[in-house]
């Protein structure tokens, strides 16, 4: 897992590189210009701030999540090293937006407004995914973020628990992906049946879809 994101506006020029989920117990130490956060009872990174890291990466021109080249990763694993940490970041380049297809529904056991559904994503593989919106029914292609994504507002999707149920993602909304003049009301975003299940995502084409 390895989610990284950069605003210098709003936190000048570090590099934010999440691997792992929050936990209660956390504790963070500098090297230099970089400082590791880690599970106080296991010592598991949880994750790094990489300061000035355009020294490193040079000008990143973006505001919110960015998705490291390989070679990226392996200049920002040189720069662990220097500091004196174990250079454990691995590359991951996978799109965590995914057309996904729901091929099952059924009533969630302990809720009246969420469902639980079986939706096919890449190579057929199957997620459980509890879903409060309301026009979520069987048969429909929808957009998946998976376990990994980070949302436009920065919410990252981890694995949980709704109402007791385990959920593996988010079937998302227009709202919740930010596509242009979608409607400001709950609901999955149902995509066109050309959509390829198990493709990733194509925001730029999405841009269209409610013009």
């Amino acid at each position: 897992m390895l989610i990284s994101s950069y605003n210098k506006k709003a936190l000048g020029d570090v590099l934010i590189v999440i691997c792992a989920p929050d936990v209660e117990q956390q504790a963070s130490e500098t090297r230099g210009s970089v400082t590791r956060i880690f599970d106080v009872a296991t010592g598991e990174t949880l994750g790094y701030n990489f300061d000035q890291v355009s020294k490193t990466l040079g000008d990143l021109s973006v505001a919110g999540q960015i998705v490291l080249t390989t070679d990226q990763v392996g200049q920002l694993n040189d720069v662990l090293s220097a500091a004196g940490f174990t250079p454990d970041l691995m590359p991951d380049t996978r799109s965590k937006f995914v057309v996904g297809y729901v091929k099952k529904m059924t009533p969630h056991p302990d809720s009246d407004h969420l469902t639980v559904t079986t939706t096919v994503v890449e190579e057929g593989k199957e997620l459980q995914i509890v879903s409060g919106s309301p026009n979520m029914q069987a048969g429909i292609k929808v957009v998946v973020a998976e376990v990994g994504a980070m949302m436009p507002d920065g919410l990252i999707i981890w694995p949980g628990k709704l109402r007791g149920v385990e959920s593996n993602g988010m079937i998302s909304s227009g709202r919740e992906l930010r596509i242009p003049n979608a409607p400001n009301r709950p609901g999955a975003l149902i995509l066109p049946d050309d959509y390829e299940v198990g493709q990733p995502f194509d925001f730029e084409r999405a841009k269209t879809l409610f013009s």
